[in-house]
Parts: C-alpha cells; sequence; structure tokens
C-alpha cells in the first residue's frame, strides 16, 4: 500500500485517515507536542490501527515542510477560535461568568464587613 492510499485528502487544510473523521493533525499533535509514542497514540484513538498511526508519523518526516506548515496553520486557527470565543462567548457562558463576578463581590463585601466589624 502506498503512503498516500492511508489519508483522504479533502482539502488543502483537512487530510483525514482513510476509514475516520480523525485529521492528521491530530495524531501528530500528539506525537510532537505531547511526545506520546504511535503505541500511545493507538490506545487513545482506538478507531486507528497502529499501521495508521505510524503510516501518518512517516507522512509528516517524509513531508516535514509542508507537513509543518499543515500543523502550524491547525494550531492558528484553533487560537483565532478561541480568542473569537473568547470576545464573543456563548449566552450561557456570559450568564455563568456574571453570577461568578456576583459571588466575588459579594465574598469581597463580606471580608471588607468581617476586617472593619
Amino acid at each position: 500500500m502506498q503512503l498516500e492510499e492511508y489519508f483522504n485528502f479533502l482539502a488543502p487544510d483537512d487530510i483525514r485517515l482513510k476509514g475516520s473523521r480523525i485529521g492528521i493533525e491530530t495524531i501528530l499533535y500528539e506525537y510532537i507536542y505531547r511526545a506520546r509514542t504511535p503505541e500511545e497514540i493507538a490506545q487513545i484513538y482506538t478507531s486507528l490501527t497502529l499501521d495508521q498511526v505510524y503510516a501518518t508519523i512517516l507522512y509528516y518526516l517524509q513531508n516535514k515542510e509542508a507537513v509543518g506548515k499543515y500543523i502550524a496553520d491547525w494550531l492558528e486557527w484553533g487560537h483565532q477560535q478561541r480568542k473569537a470565543q473568547a470576545l464573543n462567548p456563548h449566552p450561557a457562558v456570559a450568564r455563568l461568568q456574571k453570577l461568578r463576578d456576583e459571588q466575588e463581590a459579594i465574598k469581597k463585601a463580606n471580608n471588607a464587613q468581617i476586617s472593619n466589624g
């Protein structure tokens, strides 16, 4: 089997392992940034075979520049998504934050009364 036959190249920024919805970035993040072994990765993602994990790592090693850019773009996209979410939180998150702030204000007021009284 050719190495590329392990993957579905859906778009320049979307390469997934055949027969799954798992992108190569998921495997490579575990391998590169969390220093997990292929065996550990296969145990975490039980829908993948050890061959698929090794194929992903080999694909990365053979295409380090392109795949490195792919991973960097994916990390930047995630950063931008978290930033946008922080600037525009879901209404439920905003309500929880408001409640937390109100509880904190009550604690501070109670502590001030205890200190003064």
